[in-house]
């Protein structure tokens, strides 16, 4: 069965007036991969608004398949992110000027969300295809933290389950040369864009390949968890 995907990328933040995972959703908008229709949004690099803004789009898709995109400057390949904290501590500001500063994204939640994706499978297929990447073990104190945090919890109770994660994005080229070559390290977008659908055909055959469970109640509405304080696997 044709599963629901969707992609997210963020607008441009701080001294980066590209976003190459802005690039690389507008590459992939409209696409099939791995036999699914492929939905893409570009969020805006903001805080306050992030959670209400992504909680709307997941309604709004309802996908099975979440996978959020963001830069992280000095990443030499794509990283597939295990762990989301619960805490904001920016070094620099949103897009309109937002600093939080030892901030939890949800209080009283847990102190961390595990992603809900196939890491090693994922790496394993980057190896296969050509593509530099690996697992990183946190997402930072950023925005691409709070995405995935926010979307673990936004997902908790889904049936069927939904896969969530995050991959994190090199330098473009360009950025590489305004940054300085030699100290920052870059990918192609089209290098990019083999990963994230390598990415997606090995994240569509092991959900498929997974038993099916049955909801104990409906989930039409998420429910976020409060007072938990354990990592949740």
């Amino acid at each position: 069965m044709s599963k629901h995907v969707l992609l997210t990328g963020f607008e441009p933040f701080g001294e980066f007036k590209v976003n190459p995972s802005e690039l690389l959703m507008r590459s992939l908008e409209g696409r099939t991969i791995a036999g699914c229709l492929v939905a893409v949004r570009v969020l805006p690099s903001e805080t306050r608004a992030l959670r209400d803004r992504l909680e709307a789009v997941i309604r709004e898709t309802q996908p099975e398949i979440l996978i959020g995109t963001g830069l992280a400057a000095r990443r030499t390949g794509l990283s597939v992110e295990r762990a989301a904290l619960n805490v904001l501590d920016f070094e620099i500001p949103d897009a309109v000027g937002t600093m939080r500063k030892n901030d939890p994204v949800a209080r009283g939640g847990p102190d961390a969300r595990m992603s809900t994706l196939p890491l090693d499978l994922i790496v394993d297929a980057w190896k296969s295809n050509g593509v530099p990447g690996s697992i990183s073990n946190s997402a930072g104190t950023y925005l691409c933290n709070q995405w995935l945090y926010e979307a673990l919890a936004l997902t908790t109770n889904s049936a069927p389950p939904v896969a969530v994660g995050f991959v994190h994005l090199p330098c473009l080229p360009a950025q590489a040369m305004e940054l300085g070559a030699d100290r920052t390290p870059s990918m192609s977008l089209e290098l990019m864009k083999k990963g994230l659908e390598s990415l997606l055909e090995t994240v569509v055959p092991w959900l498929d390949s997974r038993p099916t469970t049955v909801a104990a109640k409906p989930t039409n509405q998420m429910w976020i968890p409060r007072g938990i304080r354990e990592v949740e696997r």
